[in-house]
């Protein structure tokens, strides 16, 4: 292949790197109004009154707006394909507030400086109710989060929001309780994992405007466009044709913006004063007012025999929703159908859910989506009976992991088409040394040094929902230009769609340009989230391709007067077989079409939706040094070996990687959220929520393993997520294999590994 597995640059690189204008901020043109949020300083309260004299007396004040001149209609900020199983619960303001940070009013100003200082003037009366603030007494608690009366859900969720309940589910395969009573070591433990921040170098921001025709455009860092203007049109009543959405560059998303954040808040500003409007959140706002990954506790039960089959296991999950049901639903569901799987010899399976909701920031989307939090707990509870049962991890894995050609219960019944996880175990294991390092060395009076391992799994898209279209054009020139609707977020899907295109096209991706993603010129795309588009877009680009070179054949065998079946496409010409002299060039077909009689113009628009989600997979290995005196853990190297099927660009999939693993290193050892007894993040800057830092990050290494997936483009499936949800398990895995204490809580942080240390020893 020409273009596919190369180490190809990314085709934004130079942009980036000289600071060309490609972000929202960079290519927003004043004057504008900027809009700020006021936001509740309580948990939970009541509006009664909002007085805005003052703030409108600021020079500059535009305009202050309150529940009351705001549609009243119930929508969901998240983002899918459809609105799937996501309760409506959320209106642009409300005469009640759920969370610290919720947004109680909207004021605009001509300056920033005057929108801050209305937002102070605005004086809002509350009445402060009781506020729930903890996912285990939610049930019980006197306080009801969503007690309106337009609540909106479907009933197949099994939501009781009188009792706190958003959703409750199970599902299963055998009797799981029968056999467990005949395993001979059935053990079970609890997991707690917290929320996280998303931490994206660009914060949220969007810029609306009316255009010429006076549609109403949105420029805005997202990762959903299309999903942006559906949910604006619906909120505000508008025609979908009559709203724009362009996405830029986006400076990092993980998963963040995939929600609307910002987007509404400045609609509504331009829909009242028909003027341009900036809304930029700063770190705070990003920090408390947004999303973050959804706090889990998970119960793992596991049956196994002495030689290390598992034969049945179980997961109950807990899950806090936060103030808002955005991506609840998905998120406790791939807890348990991304995390299960792995154990693919399993006769029985078990999976339980209940999501609450708490007076405390919204949960959301974050790389991984609830299968890290899954991994977590599956995959420690794996290495815990493999501790029981005497055996080495890795011989754990290979005896019960599912196999290519297998059916997997607990992954929806789906078969596993491609699978090369096995060799990534064996290869990961050769990279860390694992023979000479397991389980631990002693290197001085008070350090050791441990080495532990995790596996997992992930999806590429969402099987039967998640479709995408692309359009090829072969310009007069003879390049040719791709149009999607996903938007690269930094991810340089824009490279890898162009260097599937080239393929097909057999050329050079210099001659193929990828256009910006907007709403009123792009193809329908769900959006670049659900590790989707280089696996459902790709195959729309393909199909599209293909299409593509049908058109100029067609016109080729006019051209050459040759019947078309007896035509070959080489790339840069169509010629005839047996008579290779008898050619044209795609130069001379792509002028054909503004200089010849015929009207054909060489633009192709295909879709695709795949019904299945086909599971990249990996093999995590990590050494740490653990200090039994402070308790402190140190990632001394990371080792990976990845499935993703074929590699399409090399260069861009290790670097997914690398970023992937640093994440999930820092939620194992680093990002802590914590709040207040009234609800308030008390973490809400850098200063405080601590993430890896440069100086932090090991040596991280990473190998492919490919095997080929007959669904995808040339073999691929994604790697976007899978890459972040091994470090937590191997790590709590080499803290055992330390020291001897089962780390359940995430993260690790010091105090924590030392208390866990001092209370084994006593």
């Amino acid at each position: 292949m020409r273009q596919i597995s190369q180490k190809v640059r990314k085709l934004d690189a130079q942009a980036l790197v000289t600071g060309m204008p490609v972000y929202t901020q960079d290519i927003v043109q004043g004057p504008y109004l900027t809009v700020k949020i006021v936001r509740s300083p309580h948990a939970h309260a009541k509006i009664l009154s909002v007085d805005t004299s003052k703030a409108m007396k600021v020079p500059g004040a535009a305009c202050v707006l309150t529940h009351r001149d705001v549609p009243h209609v119930r929508h969901t900020l998240g983002g899918y394909a459809y609105a799937g199983s996501n309760p409506y619960d959320r209106l642009v303001l409300e005469d009640r507030v759920r969370f610290v940070g919720d947004a109680a009013a909207i004021v605009a100003a001509e300056t920033a400086e005057a929108a801050e200082r209305m937002a102070r003037l605005v004086k809002v009366e509350y009445e402060v109710l009781p506020a729930v603030l903890d996912m285990d007494t939610a049930e019980e608690a006197p306080a009801v989060v969503h007690p309106e009366e337009d609540y909106v859900c479907k009933p197949s969720i099994r939501n009781d929001n009188a009792r706190n309940v958003l959703a409750c589910g199970e599902s299963g395969n055998g009797d799981v309780e029968k056999v467990f009573s005949q395993c001979d070591v059935v053990l079970e433990d609890e997991y707690h994992t917290l929320g996280n921040s998303q931490c994206m170098m660009e914060t949220f921001r969007s810029y609306s405007f009316y255009d010429k025709n006076r549609k109403l455009t949105v420029i805005s860092s997202t990762q959903i466009p299309f999903l942006v203007r559906r949910t604006i049109a619906y909120v505000f009543g508008l025609p979908i044709s009559t709203v724009r959405v362009i996405k830029p560059k986006v400076g990092g998303g993980f998963g963040a913006k995939q929600s609307l954040v910002t987007e509404l808040f400045g609609a509504a500003v331009t829909i009242k004063t028909g003027l341009p409007t900036m809304v930029l959140f700063d770190r705070r706002e990003s920090f408390t007012a947004t999303t973050t990954r959804h706090e889990m506790k998970l119960r793992v039960k596991m049956g196994a025999m002495r030689d290390g089959t598992v034969r049945a296991v179980s997961l109950y999950v807990r899950e806090n929703a936060g103030a808002y049901g955005d991506h609840a639903m998905g998120c406790v569901g791939l807890s348990g159908h991304k995390s299960l799987p792995m154990l693919g010899k399993a006769e029985a399976y078990s999976f339980r859910y209940d999501v609450l909701y708490t007076n405390l920031i919204p949960g959301g989307a974050f790389r991984g989506y609830g299968a890290t939090q899954g991994c977590f707990a599956v995959e420690s509870m794996v290495n815990k009976m493999a501790h029981a049962l005497g055996m080495d991890p890795i011989e754990m894995r290979l005896k019960n992991i599912p196999m290519e050609g297998e059916v997997m219960p607990a992954y929806y019944g789906e078969t596993l088409t491609s699978s090369h996880l096995d060799r990534c175990i064996r290869r990961g294991k050769e990279m860390i040394g694992w023979d000479e390092k397991y389980p631990r060395r002693q290197t001085g009076s008070h350090t050791i040094r441990a080495v532990g391992m995790a596996a997992s799994m992930q999806g590429s898209g969402i099987g039967g929902v998640d479709k995408c279209f692309a359009t090829v054009r072969l310009d007069e020139d003879g390049c040719y230009t791709v149009l999607n609707g996903a938007g690269d977020m930094g991810t340089g899907c824009d490279t890898i769609l162009a260097q599937i295109a080239a393929e097909v096209l057999e050329t050079d991706i210099s001659n193929v340009h990828a256009a910006a993603v907007d709403t009123d010129y792009s193809p329908y795309d769900k959006g670049s989230f659900a590790s989707a588009t280089t696996y459902v877009t790709g195959m729309a680009v393909v199909k599209a391709c293909e299409r593509l070179i049908g058109q100029m054949m067609a016109e080729a065998a006019a051209a050459l007067e040759t019947p078309e079946e007896r035509l070959v496409f080489q790339g840069d010409c169509i010629s005839e077989k047996d008579a290779p002299e008898n050619r044209i060039s795609v130069s001379d077909l792509a002028r054909r079409q503004v200089t010849s009689g015929n009207c054909h113009a060489f633009t192709a628009t295909c879709g695709h939706m795949s019904q299945t989600s086909p599971p990249p997979l990996m093999a995590g290995f990590v050494e740490i040094e653990l200090d039994t005196q402070t308790g402190q853990v140190k990632v001394l190297d990371y080792a990976a070996c990845i499935d993703c099927g074929t590699v399409i660009n090399a260069n861009l999939a290790r670097v997914q990687a690398e970023g992937g693993i640093v994440q999930g290193i820092g939620m194992a050892l680093y990002e802590n959220m914590q709040f207040s007894s009234q609800g308030k993040m008390r973490n809400n800057s850098f200063l405080q929520y601590k993430i890896p830092s440069r100086l932090d990050v090991p040596p991280i290494r990473v190998a492919f393993d490919s095997s080929y997936e007959p669904t995808g483009p040339f073999g691929a499936k994604s790697i976007g997520e899978i890459v972040i949800n091994t470090p937590a398990p191997a790590i709590a895995d080499a803290i055992y294999n330390a020291c001897g204490v089962y780390m359940t809580e995430l993260p690790f942080l010091p105090e924590r590994v030392l208390n866990a240390i001092n209370n084994k020893a006593e």
